[in-house]
Parts: structure tokens; sequence; C-alpha cells
């Protein structure tokens, strides 16, 4: 069993379950040995990193308070956090200020115990984002969906292994990092005869409703030995779209599906909301150290990465207005006015080289949402902007108006990978600047082929790839697919899209302005 050692299963998956089931053999939990020193169940990881600082995290078996001791060369600092309780799901992070620029730190995580004895350490690798000189970044979309989840047989998801080889300085999540609504069975045949073996544990089982659950998503993924070594090696940048709940799921909603005994999809949210900041190694503080002002921890922030980058990842999620038709003749949200209003503020003062907008859904790719409504901003209708795309063409309009060069949008959600170029000579809306929308995923879900286009904002599919039949599994990773993005000295980005075996498909050279 190459992807779980004996020491993950007994201190991990089967501390929080009663068992595991391995492709349709079951493993029965032995029984736990309390030592009192805290171990970790599913690895380390940093998040956010900027010039100067970042987040660590870890999680315990039992209750312990996280300890930090981070180190660059022969310095050496201990940083004592906050204890990780079953109100956390033992889970903790620390936000680490006054950073060096430019500087690989490395960061020893463990537990201390109620007795003060330290338990099990981990080290999260991590280099801050340098004021001056080159870095590079991956992105991509979509963990452990359509029933597709770690298979041992293969090794696990080695998606995450081909973009660790790479050696970024960082990894952005587009969304989708779990498949709240996809039930993980211990078996799927594929369409060639070929038989996917899962590894399950019971909060896969069925659709996630309770907390427990939600949490125990996100602890699957952390089982498979590739998220483990690519999340303790390279900082995490994650957002959240809509399997952390369920698929397609808009603040209101009220389900029909009888696989669920609570309806109430902000109920869902919520509790999904908690397990996904439990398990992400996002602060919550602002850029000050302080915790943000509205009391909310926003999703949506800023990450800073020195003169030639700034990061603006973005929640398309929770301030989303319901799923119609789109052809509102009023402006309706998907960013909301105060998450527009933010962005529009922290693109104008960026004095970075690129502004690189994370997005968890694509701008211009028409993703339905049922025969009539619609999930995302485009609407079928390629004419002037309607509901969401009057938000969209606001924005748009806005970096035009303020002269903001240099965006570039990047997203998943969609299954494929495309390269899209907008310009108002093709558009029917032409008050905004030319700009390119990068779109990558999945990295370890079901692969589909690519979606139609709406031709409001003047899109051309420059590349597109996908999947040869729907929901293809990762099996052969060439219908799975991740992003690159190299910044040099100079500050050109090369931009390129590839399959999870690592080969080029497409690449661009862009040029500031």
């Amino acid at each position: 069993m190459a992807d779980l050692t004996r020491r993950t299963l007994l201190g991990g998956a089967l501390a929080g379950a009663g068992a595991l089931t391995l492709g349709g053999s079951r493993v029965a939990a032995a029984p736990l040995v309390v030592t009192g020193r805290p171990n970790l169940t599913s690895g380390v990881m940093s998040g956010d990193v900027t010039t100067n600082g970042g987040v660590v995290w870890a999680r315990a078996d039992r209750v312990g308070r996280l300890v930090a001791e981070v180190g660059r060369g022969r310095s050496r600092q201990v940083i004592r956090g906050p204890w990780a309780t079953p109100d956390t799901d033992h889970t903790a992070k620390i936000t680490l200020h006054g950073l060096r620029p430019g500087t690989d730190y490395d960061v020893r995580l463990t537990f201390e115990g109620r007795d003060g004895h330290l338990g099990e350490s981990g080290i999260a690798h991590l280099r801050t984002a340098p004021m001056k000189g080159a870095q590079s970044f991956v992105w991509t979309g979509d963990t452990a969906g359509q029933g597709w989840g770690i298979n041992p047989d293969l090794g696990g998801m080695t998606g995450y292994r081909t973009m660790h080889a790479l050696r970024p300085d960082f990894m952005i999540h587009s969304g989708d990092t779990i498949y709240a609504d996809n039930p993980i069975t211990e078996s799927v045949t594929e369409p060639d005869g070929q038989v996917w073996r899962n590894l399950v544990i019971p909060e896969v089982a069925e659709v996630a409703q309770t907390l427990g659950q939600y949490r125990g998503r996100h602890r699957y993924n952390m089982l498979d030995t590739n998220i483990r070594a690519m999340y303790a090696d390279v900082p995490l940048l994650a957002q959240w779209d809509d399997h952390e709940t369920l698929n397609n799921w808009y603040p209101g909603e009220v389900l029909t599906d009888e696989r669920y005994t609570e309806r109430r999809v902000d109920v869902l949210a919520a509790r999904a909301k908690q397990a996904w900041r439990e398990w992400q190694p996002i602060g919550d503080d602002d850029a000050r150290g302080r915790r943000t002002t509205d009391g909310r921890n926003r999703i949506y922030r800023k990450v800073t990465r020195g003169r030639h980058l700034d990061v603006m990842c973005l929640d398309m999620r929770t301030f989303k207005s319901p799923n119609t038709s789109g052809l509102e003749t009023h402006r309706t949200a998907i960013l909301g006015h105060e998450q527009t209003e933010w962005l529009i503020r922290e693109l104008r003062r960026s004095r970075a080289t690129w502004k690189v907008i994370a997005a968890d859904l694509p701008l211009g790719i028409i993703v339905p949402d049922g025969p009539v409504d619609q999930e995302s901003v485009a609407n079928r209708d390629p004419g002037t902007p309607l509901g969401r795309e009057l938000e969209i063409a606001y924005l748009l309009q806005q970096i035009k108006r303020h002269d903001i060069r240099n965006v570039v949008w990047v997203t998943a959600d969609v299954h494929y990978c495309a390269a899209h170029h907008y310009d108002p000579s093709r558009a029917a809306f032409t008050d905004f600047t030319p700009f390119w929308e990068l779109v990558a995923g999945p990295i370890s879900a079901g692969a589909f082929a690519p979606s139609p286009m709406d031709a409001t904002f003047g899109p051309e599919v420059v590349f597109a790839k996908g999947a040869s039949y729907a929901n293809q599994s990762p099996r052969t990773g060439k219908a799975h697919f991740f992003g690159h993005v190299q910044i040099d000295d100079a500050g050109l980005l090369t931009a390129s899209l590839r399959d999870a075996t690592g080969a080029v498909l497409w690449s661009k050279d862009l040029s500031p302005q």
C-alpha cells in the first residue's frame, strides 16, 4: 500500500474514523496506544506567504498547543501558538510576521501536550517572496471529485507530485479543494473495463451534511502522500468554490435533493466554511497582524509577492446571486459590491508589475446549472452585458479607466484547460483593456470536454484541451491539467498549460506594459 504508511493509518485516518476501506478490503481500526504526546495526523502546511510573512498549519490527534520553531540558517525562533481542540477539529495555525524577503525558512511544527511534552514534529519549508527577482507558481483546481479518490494502485494523486517536481514558489488551489457532495465508493469500473480502486473512509461514503463529515472530506485528501509532500514544501493560496459545500450552490438556496436531510444551503455552507477554514493555511489576520475589521475573516484577499507580483484571491461564492438565466437588465452579484470595490481599490494601489486575479469561476465560459439557469458569469447571450455580466463589465471598465496594466486572470472549475484572450474589438461590450484568462484543472477529478463561450467580452479561444469522454478518470494524467507561471528578473511572464504528466501543451510569453 504505497500511499499510506502504518504510522499514518494509526495516527491519522483511523484516529478520526472507525475503519478504512481499500478497494473492497476493509481494514479494521487497531487499538490506539495513547502516549500523552500529540502526533501529527495530516502533515504540515504553509500558506499565504508574502515578502515578510505567512501562515503555518498542522493537526494533532488530541488536544495540544501548536509550537513553531522558525529556522533560517543557524537562527531559530520558537513561537507558541494556539491550542488545537475539538472545537477546531484539532487543527491550529500560526501567522508568522517579520520574515526576510526572498529567504528560505524551515518551520518545525509540533504540538505540546497538556503535560508540557512535545510530540511528533514535521517541517514546513517556505520561501518568502523576493522584493526583486524571479519567482514561479502553479495553479489548478478540483480534487477528489466525481468519485475519483485516492487510488493506491496508481500511487495516489500523482498530479500533485508532478507540480511539486517543478519546485514552484507557491501554489494556487482555485477551488473545489474537496467534493463534499460526491460520494467515493470502493471501486469504479471505467468505460474500458479497468477497475479504479479508491481508498475510502466513512466520511466520504455519502454526501457531507454534518460538520464532522465536511471535516472528514478534508482529512481524506490529506491522506494522499503526494498532497502532503507538496503542501509541506510549497506554500498554498487556497480558494473555495461550490463543491466544498455542494454543486452550484448559492446563498439562500433550499435543496430538493433527497440525499440531504438538511435542505437549507446556508446551514450547510456555514458548516462547510468552518471546516474549510480549519483545514486551509489561511490567516485570520490582516496585513498588519490584526483581526480583520469586518470580523468575518474574509476569503477574498491580496497576497503581496514583491516587485513583480500581487495575487488577488477572489471569493465568487459567498456573495453570489441566485442562479437564473442571467438576463436581468439590472446588475446582479457574482462578487458583490463590497468585494468588487475592494478589488478595484487593491488593483489601483498595487505597484507590482503583474496583478494576477485568482478567480474560482471563469468569465466567458458558459457553465449551465440546468436547462436555463447559469452558474457562472456568462449567460449564453452574446450581446451587451446583462445580470452578473454587468458587475464584471463595471470591473473591467474601472481597470481601463484607472489605467491598471498587466492584469491576468487564472481559474479552474470547468475540468479542462484553456487560454482565452479577451479583446474589445471582438466584443459586444467594448469599454475595457484586452487581457488573458488562463484555465486549468482538474488535477484529480473527472475530466470533461471544452465548453462553449459567451461572446459578450470578446474571448478568443487560443487553446483548449479536455477529456476524450465525459468524466474521464485521472488514470493516465493526459486529461488532467495545471498551469505554471514563471516571472523572470526583468518581469517577463511565461505562462504554460500542462497535463498531469508534466507535458507542456501551450505556452505564451507576456511582456509587461
